[in-house]
């Protein structure tokens, strides 16, 4: 509302003042009505609605204060201005004490005293009705804003149940070999991922896998590898292929669907299968450090291997590597998120200390999770996840 458009409502017993009051604010671009008396000036405050009032304090029948109090009474914050001829300062008092905007002592010899009273007054009642629209703006935004936190809280619960039911039994024990894993989200969903399965009679297949980002988008792919790997078992499954089952291809299968998919996602795992008869490990690696380490006779080192990470290339090509198995070993597997705990003022120097970790640790998850404090640690500043697999070490 600007000042000049606004509905001024004068309430005087005198007729000459309050008609050279009224043509005043009128020629100063104000729309103005007229009462003689308090009884009249509340009918036509009820029935107009005014932006502003001015009024005489001593009328018959209602005053001055007595009208200010029935317009509080109707929970109204229009502003009002006192003017009294008698110039007692109690009346002053009461008057501001019960909301007035100004109080004026009549005669006004200039009225532009009266003029400048009314704009402040408008501007102050227009400055309060923009401070409330503003505070039920934000109450409503802060309504709605708990309300989207409740669903995404909700939301994230959900994800998480999803990811733990996915997550395979730690620890798992298959014939002579042991799995274990640990998942350590930075947020409350993890962009961590393991698993392990029986491909078939002889073998066992596992892989550890780091999803770019964090958060819900990179959980959302982890549930997209579990699917992947779950439905390209099935079909190997289904056409007698697992033969062919082999790590390399398992993440050529892969880095296609995520480059179909344009999630804008990529991945680094590390994948392996473990001919039981055999004892021999077949393990590919795609753009994922740190490297394997194996662990036996109370010695630890990382295992080789390269490979372009996983949804990033079309073209990408993964390499199998073959590895016999000692009759007892360790083979712990870790996404880079390990690297960030790890002691040492440079990455060589963290990678070089991990393969000593594990040995004080002797090979197993509880005893290096222990070293390295991971049960004590607050926030991380990445994911990180562990997955060991023994034969023979306990």
């Amino acid at each position: 509302m600007q000042s000049n458009s606004a509905t001024l409502l004068i309430i005087d017993d005198d007729d000459v003042v309050r008609a050279s009051i009224a043509a005043y604010l009128e020629d100063s671009g104000f729309k103005v009505l007229q009462a003689n008396n308090g009884v009249q000036g509340l009918e036509l405050f009820d029935r107009e609605q005014p932006d502003l009032l001015v009024c005489d304090l001593r009328m018959p029948q209602i005053d001055g204060l007595e009208l200010i109090r029935r317009i509080n009474g109707k929970a109204s914050e229009i502003p009002v201005i006192v003017l009294s001829g008698a110039g007692v300062m109690s009346d002053a008092v009461e008057a501001l004490r019960l909301g007035a905007a100004d109080y004026l002592i009549k005669p006004l010899e200039d009225l532009a005293v009266l003029e400048h009273s009314v704009r402040r007054a408008l501007d102050r009642a227009n400055l309060r009705f923009e401070n409330r629209r503003y505070r039920e703006k934000l109450e409503t935004a802060n309504r709605e804003l708990k309300a989207s936190l409740s669903l995404l809280q909700e939301d994230q619960n959900a994800g998480r149940q999803v990811q733990m039911n996915m997550l395979p039994d730690t620890p798992w024990q298959e014939g002579d070999f042991s799995f274990a894993h640990l998942i350590i989200p930075s947020l409350f969903l993890s962009g961590d991922f393991v698993d392990y399965f029986r491909v078939d009679e002889r073998r066992i297949a596992f892989y550890l896998a780091d999803v770019s980002g964090h958060g819900a988008s990179s959980a959302f792919v982890t549930v997209l590898l579990k699917f992947m790997t779950t439905r390209l078992l099935f079909e190997a499954k289904r056409n007698d292929a697992l033969p062919e089952f082999k790590p390399s291809d398992v993440l050529s299968h892969i880095n296609r669907g995520l480059i179909n998919c344009k999630l804008g996602k990529h991945v680094t795992m590390l994948g392996g299968v473990i001919d039981e008869q055999t004892s021999e490990l077949t393990y590919c690696v795609g753009g994922h450090l740190p490297l394997p380490v194996l662990y036996s006779e109370g010695q630890a080192q990382y295992l080789g291997g390269r490979g372009l990470p996983v949804g990033l290339f079309a073209e990408a090509t993964y390499t199998d590597h073959q590895l016999k198995l000692p009759q007892r070993f360790s083979l712990s597997l870790f996404s880079d998120g390990i690297l960030e705990v790890l002691p040492g003022d440079s990455l060589k120097q963290r990678e070089a200390v991990l393969p000593q970790l594990i040995e004080q640790a002797n090979g197993n998850l509880g005893e290096l999770r222990q070293i390295l404090g991971l049960a004590k640690k607050g926030d991380m500043p990445d994911d990180i996840a562990m997955l060991v697999l023994s034969r023979n070490l306990a």
